[in-house]
């Protein structure tokens, strides 16, 4: 069982800059591929990134060059640096935790373990 906690939410400003944090309880964090989803209101769950056994990312085109995703496998740590934020990043962000062989996967059913989420609020 995994625990994922996130932290870092709040509202900024079209163009300002957030990061996100996800706490994860387990001995063995560097074995599963790490990653962040969102829901926006009205939507449904989409993904934004991972961060795989080796820490390296993928990124959904439209958060691309904006977006750096990383962990730190020393604090069981996920994060989740964003930059130039507009308002169409608004949502509920989730770290999401799943097993080397789905971690390819944008399907938030192939992600086993989720967090309770942080909201993010972005006004232009």
């Amino acid at each position: 069982q995994v625990q994922l906690v996130e932290s870092g939410g709040g509202s900024v400003q079209s163009g300002g800059s957030l990061r996100l944090s996800c706490a994860a309880s387990t001995y063995t964090y560097s074995t599963y591929c790490m990653g962040w989803f969102r829901q926006a209101p009205g939507k449904e769950v989409e993904w934004v990134a991972t961060a795989d056994t080796a820490g390296s990312p993928s990124y959904i085109d439209s958060v691309k060059g904006r977006f750096t995703i990383s962990r730190d496998n020393s604090k069981n740590t996920l994060y989740l640096q964003m930059n130039a934020l507009k308002p169409e990043d608004t949502a509920m962000y989730y770290c999401a935790a799943t097993f080397n062989k789905y971690g390819g996967s944008r399907y938030a059913a192939d992600w086993y373990y989720w967090g309770q989420g942080t909201q993010v609020a972005v006004s232009s």
